[in-house]
This record gives structure tokens, sequence and C-alpha cells, in this order.
């Protein structure tokens, strides 16, 4: 049975699909959007699909899709993760923390990207805090 499992294994990690970190690029102007996917060529397909039908949910990308065309971006695979675990083993923690390393590393914000920054600890805190502060709460009616 261990040597099944060896074997199987094996066998998983060399027919994987690719997994990891890539980067869609405007060759006009340089700006850069980073983005993870369990399935790197799913999502690649799928990015070029959005814009293409003018639905993509990065508007600021959209629009410049629309200005450019697509023949001014590039799409790039920059960090593949290797499986080294069995089958059902679960990345997304590992992708978040590549993701993170390739945001720090590429800063694609404002003039130098499309992604958003994402909020810290304290930040999500506050704004949850000030959220609960100014809940309404609806008067229960007796009748």
């Amino acid at each position: 049975m261990d040597k099944k499992k060896k074997e199987l294994k094996r066998e998983y990690q060399q027919n994987h699909t690719p997994m990891g970190v890539y980067k869609i690029r405007n060759i006009a102007n340089d700006k850069v959007l980073i983005g993870t996917a369990l399935n790197l060529p799913g999502a690649i397909n799928s990015n070029k699909f959005q814009l293409n039908a003018g639905s993509h949910p990065n508007k600021m990308l959209q629009a410049e899709w629309r200005e450019f065309g697509g023949d001014s971006f590039s799409f790039e695979i920059v960090d593949e993760l290797t499986a080294t675990e069995g089958p059902g083993h679960d990345y997304r923690a590992d992708l978040e923390f590549l993701e993170e390393f390739w945001l720090e590393k590429e800063q694609p914000y404002g003039e130098r990207g499309y992604n958003q920054k994402k909020k810290g600890t304290e930040e999500r805190l506050r704004l949850i805090a000030h959220n609960r502060l100014n809940q309404v709460i609806e008067p229960v009616r007796e009748d």
C-alpha cells in the first residue's frame, strides 16, 4: 500500500495543474496587475475572456484595455508553486504568501499598477468598529 501511495503522489506532482502568481502587464505604460491562481492557465484565460468581453472586475484595467487594445498587454507567469503534498492539500495559504511577496516586490499600486492595497489588521479592525458604531438598529415594535 505504501508503494502505491508514493507512486500516486509522484504522479500527482508531475501532472498537477500549474498554480502560482501571474502578471498582466500593460506594455504601453508598464502598469501591472498581480494575481494568484490554483489554475494558472485557467486564470489567464479567464482574465483574457473578461477583458475581451468588457466585464473584468478591475475597472481601471478594463478601461485601459479598451484604450490601448489587447495587443498592448502581456500575460506572464512570474512564480509557479510546485505541488509537494498529495492531491488533497490546500495550497491557498502558500499562494497568499507568494502574492504578498510579489505585491511587496512590484508595488503595483496607483500609477504603477492595477492592484488595490490590502488593508492591514489594524485598519480592518478600525473599519469593523466604525461600522458597528454606525449601525442603525431598528426599534422593535410592540403591537
